[in-house]
Order: structure tokens, then sequence, then C-alpha cells
């Protein structure tokens, strides 16, 4: 596995991921189509200047243009100032191979090497399994149940934070 920052061209994989019922289940449900391909150049923009880390998840690097997902580490002002917040996502034919827990690993490592984000935090709905599994699986540290905003809806989520520099398993 390998990850690779976002490109323009990943629009087909965000649209797989953002807008399928199944994907978004634990979201709120499927984001539009519309708006997609600009919400792709903007990551990537980002991505490349270094700004959020917008990373697609590449099972295996002998098939660069197969993406089972992404994992993304981005700063976010939360009205009490900012936080580093990690958010992941895997397509249904790659899950429960364990990609998801090494892409948030690996990301998490590379924060910790560069002592860049500080305390990260995650924010998965408290019925999705899976996403909390990670988050207990890496080290990070349960603080507390939510409601918190996500697409103009609102979720009920854990609200999760680790040290990559110190927490990491």
């Amino acid at each position: 596995m390998r990850l690779r920052n976002v490109l323009p061209g990943d629009v087909d994989a965000y649209v797989r991921m953002r807008c399928d019922p199944i994907m978004m289940a634990h979201l709120g449900g499927p984001l539009p189509r519309e708006g997609m391909a600009d919400k792709v150049r903007r990551d990537a923009q980002k991505a490349a200047d270094d700004l959020a880390w917008f990373k697609m998840i590449v099972p295996d690097a002998a098939e660069p243009d197969v993406v089972a997902g992404m994992v993304t580490v981005w700063s976010r002002d939360t009205g009490d100032g900012p936080i580093s917040e990690i958010g992941w996502m895997v397509l249904p034919e790659f899950q429960g191979q364990g990609l998801g827990k090494r892409a948030v690993r690996t990301l998490l490592q590379q924060a910790g090497d560069q002592g860049r984000w500080g305390l990260v935090h995650a924010f998965p709905a408290t019925n999705n399994a899976a996403s909390n599994g990670i988050c207990r699986s890496v080290g990070f540290r349960l603080l507390s149940p939510l409601e918190m905003a996500f697409a103009e809806r609102v979720l009920s989520a854990n609200h999760w934070v680790i040290d990559p520099g110190k927490e990491l398993r």
C-alpha cells in the first residue's frame, strides 16, 4: 500500500466515495455529484501547496491507477481555535483488508515524524464501528460523544484525539 496526493483526475473516486448512499450512510447520506470536480480540483491544489494532506490509498504499487479510498489531514477552525482533523474512506471492495487502518497509521506516522499537525482529532459517527475500531487500534483516546456539523448536516460522532509523535501504535 502507498499513499499519493489527490490529483484533478480523481473525480471518479470522489464520486464513488462521496455520492454513494452506502459509502455516506454514516455521514448523513450521499452528496450531490454537482461540484465534485471542483472539490477535487480544490483538494488537489491544497495538497500540491502542502496546506492539507489529501492522500489517495493505492493498495498495490504495481497498479498505481487503482485507488482503494483516501485519508486526509487538514486544519479547521472550531470557533475555539484551529484543530487538526483526520478522516478516511475505503471503497466497499477494499473494506475488511486493513487498508484503512494502514493508511491512517501511515499518515499519522508521517505527521509524527515531521512534527506537523500537533494533536490530531477524528470524529467518526458513533454507529460507525469500523472507523471507531481504527481509532482504537492505532492509539487514539476517546474524549466524548458529541453532535457536529458535516456538509450542512448534524451528526452524532465520537471525538477521538491522538498525539502522533507519542501515542501512535
